[in-house]
């Protein structure tokens, strides 16, 4: 989580810092983590203190991109990396095995609360960490809040592919609705959904369970076939390249980041960061996932359902303005087929992972719509 210093306010001070009177939930700075002052410094290092993987952790590129700290790069720093953050990101999380394969879940409020049940799902390739804000608030605000990570995701079971587990979307289904009934979810609940691939199952599990939704909340994602992909997408489905993209450990950082105009506070970063820096099986997932996602075909049937006459559940688009992927006419162009049902509401400042960027304004937003 974010916390502004004096002197970077400072610098920055403007109205846009605090839309609506909102403070934003990270950094509102250009996308860029290095400064001349802290290259300078690492280039300064003594010779005699590398060790042999020098050439790798110790340069002003790496050790920027890594964050380590300001002190001599020495063998061994990606064990130390993991000691370091391996209890991190844990917030309202437990794991709760439904089926063959363990969810980590994180809840937040009461069994019996008065106000509903709200299940959150997140997009590829990020985690349920993204809600960590959000559900706290909505828990407090009297609601009953489930945020897991999908299987293959963040601090769930991660199966090889092949093994148990096809990673299509017909096997998230399955295992959604397994989950479900683990978490004793029999009444219609309030879904939320964002981003790419797994974020898209939701909204088409969404249309094969209408009688099960409540209301649906959808947070940025591809809605529509014109949706563009981000590059990072159209590298795992390439040969070979797809194979060394996936086991990037600061992939889902990065990702976070390329979507908006913050950057994380580093312990956030430690948590993205984490399941890919802890074993290669996460990068594996994330590239099954992607490879048998059908990509045209998944954005043209949620087009295709959620027009009027096919869809009648209340649903609210809650749209980050400032996606660097998806532009805000994806929302707006999308909520005009059935304009009846479906309405948007723009939050200004927050980029493709709003409850990430900006959360206040999306509990704002739930709650008003709910």
């Amino acid at each position: 989580m974010a916390a502004f210093s004096y002197a970077f306010a400072a610098n920055v001070a403007s109205s846009s810092l605090c839309l609506n009177g909102y403070a934003p939930h990270r950094y509102r700075v250009f996308n860029c983590r290095a400064s001349s002052s802290s290259s300078e410094e690492s280039s300064a290092k003594s010779e005699n203190t590398k060790g042999i993987f020098s050439f790798v952790t110790d340069n002003p590129s790496s050790r920027n991109a890594i964050q380590l700290e300001n002190t001599p790069a020495q063998d061994g720093n990606l064990g130390q990396m993991i000691t370091e953050i391996e209890d991190k990101g844990r917030e309202f999380g437990s794991y709760k095995r439904a089926g063959e394969f363990s969810w980590f879940v994180r809840e937040t409020g009461a069994l019996d609360a008065k106000n509903g049940t709200i299940v959150f799902l997140h997009g590829a390739p990020t985690q349920s960490y993204s809600y960590r804000v959000v559900i706290e608030k909505m828990g407090e605000a009297g609601y009953h809040c489930y945020a897991p990570d999908w299987i293959g995701y963040g601090f769930s079971e991660r199966p090889q592919p092949k093994y148990g587990f096809s990673y299509t979307e017909e096997a998230y289904h399955e295992e959604l609705d397994k989950l479900l009934n683990r978490l004793g979810i029999d009444a219609p609940f309030f879904l939320v959904t964002q981003g790419f691939i797994v974020g898209s199952y939701g909204l088409t599990w969404a249309l094969k369970n209408s009688d099960r939704v409540a209301k649906l909340i959808v947070l940025n994602g591809p809605l529509t076939p014109s949706a563009p992909l981000p590059s990072v997408f159209q590298q795992m489905r390439l040969p070979f390249i797809g194979e060394f993209t996936c086991q990037n450990a600061m992939l889902a950082e990065r990702f976070v980041e390329g979507g908006s105009t913050y950057v994380l506070d580093l312990n956030d970063a430690d948590v993205y960061r984490l399941p890919y820096l802890d074993s290669s099986d996460p990068g594996f997932a994330l590239l099954e996932s992607t490879r048998k996602a059908p990509l045209n075909e998944l954005s043209a049937r949620i087009e295709a359902g959620f027009v009027s006459g096919r869809w009648n559940v209340p649903t609210m688009v809650a749209w980050g303005v400032t996606d660097k992927y998806l532009p805000t006419s994806e929302a707006e162009n999308f909520a005009k087929r059935n304009s009846e049902v479906i309405h948007v509401q723009l939050l200004e400042g927050a980029g493709h992972l709003p409850q990430e960027d900006w959360p206040e304004k999306v509990v704002e937003a739930l709650l008003k719509f709910f």
